[in-house]
């Protein structure tokens, strides 16, 4: 049941996040749909730590140099996605009243991706560690 809870809780803060991010688009004041190439980012995300967990052995304790090296590309991922609005913003392509809202949904989908990992990234089934 604890894992239907998280799920919900994890549903709901996506479709806050992804308001932000409609509303920093759609608002009569706005009217730009620039920021939306930011869902890309929500996209490839965690396709780094997918690749790293497929082809790294979790046998040894030490962290390996691939596990590694996908922490870092998911940092640059993260960080380009809170990049791309204050961008937009600052050659004036939308107004910094959008990029705020674009920058909260921002961290609330990158929290929710993190979350989700939290939860539900701890490994088979068959584990010792539930």
């Amino acid at each position: 049941m604890a894992g239907v809870k998280a799920l919900v809780a994890l549903s709901f803060s996506g479709a806050i996040g992804l308001t932000f991010l409609m509303l920093g688009c759609a608002l009569e004041l706005y009217r730009v749909y620039w920021p939306l190439f930011v869902l890309i980012f929500y996209i490839i995300c965690p396709i780094p730590h997918f690749i790293a967990k497929r082809i790294s052995d979790d046998t040894d304790a030490a962290s390996s140099a691939c596990r590694e090296l996908a922490y870092f590309f998911t940092t640059g991922i993260v960080v380009s996605a809170f990049g791309f609005p204050i961008i937009l913003a600052r050659v004036q392509v939308i107004m910094w009243g959008a990029c705020g809202l674009v920058l909260a949904g921002n961290a609330v989908i990158f929290l929710t991706i993190l979350g989700f990992f939290l939860v539900f990234g701890r490994g088979d089934d068959f584990s010792w560690e539930q």
